[in-house]
């Protein structure tokens, strides 16, 4: 973690401290109804105003075409009060002579929440003038919202251009656990990648290939590799006419020593629908009137082999049709014997994506891994080798 500046470096105490958080959080009839990136950033909220700060929280919520009460950022800022046990005041705006007299009325271990910074179009452009504004407010500017880090805006890069720049707790963590999983990995590393479709993860794929030695692939995009080997798939999800890039995939993995497991079994059913009847059968022998709905007891078996023979595990996506019981099994069952081997030190687990945390979640077992990343395109873009503004600007320089 030595790369990235972070709170250990900064000196808060009476500063006016511009914290990005992400509290883009599920809102219903406007109530929050999930806090988990809430409590992720509340212990970078704490410190800031226990070192005698006075914290100004910055974040987007929804996709406002302009100002809109019904995206308002106050409703966030009552939850992140009861979160984090303070009062956390509330600004009508981001910038502007409202934002000024609020933060200008701040004490050392305030907390104020501005609004939507979305409600300005000059946000998601970057724009040189409106970052000036924003940094107007500040004396530092901490970035804490890793599931914003792939995007150069204004709040979640452009302020590292006007202000001392640092890593928020949240941030550091997630840093320090995606380092560990891919920059400087205890090998072997085995990576599951899953989910519907090859097109959306060819840079993912073709990353990971070159820097895991064992790359299982699971979920229907398994089906499209299956094909292009000459399985049959019956009416299974696949994308055949990517049967070309599975196979340059295959080639590509075969030339850096990466052994690529596809399932060896598959479950199927006639009927997309939960507890339709299925069967489990060889990947030579689906009919033409089934589909491919998760992994055989086989495959499960052959996974859980390859995670025991690694040290690191990264993982993004779900092996079947997890939403429909009993077609989550394979999932279950693979995230499962990876909490164990977790908990008894065997491996260090990093997960992440939007399906693969609601999968472990229902699964009982995403508070079992070494960590689980709540950044969606952040943590994909990440495992794809690509470079992060919004990470790139807090390194130590």
């Amino acid at each position: 973690m030595t790369a990235f500046r972070t709170l250990d470096d900064a000196d808060v105490a009476h500063k006016r401290v511009l914290v990005r958080v992400d509290l883009n959080v599920p809102t219903e009839n406007g109530h929050v109804t999930d806090t988990t990136r809430i409590e992720r950033q509340a212990p970078t909220i704490t410190e800031i105003a226990d070192k005698g700060g006075k914290v100004i929280l910055l974040s987007h919520f929804g996709r406002p075409k302009g100002r809109d009460p019904q995206q308002s950022l106050k409703p966030v800022a009552d939850a992140v009060a009861q979160v984090i046990k303070r009062p956390v005041a509330f600004a009508n705006d981001c910038i502007g002579p409202e934002a000024a007299a609020a933060v200008a009325a701040m004490k050392p271990g305030d907390i104020l929440c501005l609004e939507n910074t979305r409600f300005y179009k000059e946000e998601e452009k970057n724009d040189p003038g409106f970052v000036a504004e924003l940094a107007r407010l500040g004396d530092l500017w901490v970035n804490d919202a890793f599931s914003s880090a792939h995007r150069a805006h204004a709040s979640t890069e452009g302020l590292g251009h006007k202000l001392p720049a640092y890593a928020g707790r949240s941030m550091q963590a997630e840093l320090d656990a995606l380092s560990k999983a891919l920059v400087a990995p205890e090998r072997p590393v085995a990576a599951v990648v899953g989910g519907a479709k090859i097109s959306t993860k060819l840079d993912l794929l073709g990353n990971l290939v070159a820097k895991v030695d064992s790359l299982i692939i699971g979920g229907a995009m398994a089906n499209t590799f299956l094909a292009a080997l000459g399985k049959p798939v019956g009416k299974s999800l696949c994308e055949h006419d990517l049967a070309a890039t599975a196979r340059e995939i295959l080639e590509k993995a075969k030339a850096q020593n990466c052994d690529v497991v596809l399932p060896v079994d598959v479950v199927v059913t006639k009927t997309f629908a939960a507890n339709s009847p299925s069967r489990a059968v060889s990947v030579d022998d689906v009919a033409a009137d089934e589909m491919i709905v998760d992994i055989g007891p086989k495959a499960v078996d052959q996974v859980v082999s390859v995670l025991a023979r690694a040290k690191t595990l990264v993982w993004n996506g779900p092996f079947g049709a997890f939403e429909l019981e009993p077609f989550d099994n394979g999932t279950v069952e693979v995230a499962e014997a990876a909490a164990e081997l977790t908990e008894t030190g065997k491996i260090i687990s990093v997960a992440g994506g939007g399906d693969t945390v609601a999968a472990l979640n229902a699964a009982g077992v995403a508070d079992r891994f070494t960590y689980v990343s709540t950044a969606g395109g952040a943590f994909l873009e990440w495992m794809e080798g690509k470079a992060l503004p919004g990470v790139e600007i807090l390194r130590a320089k």
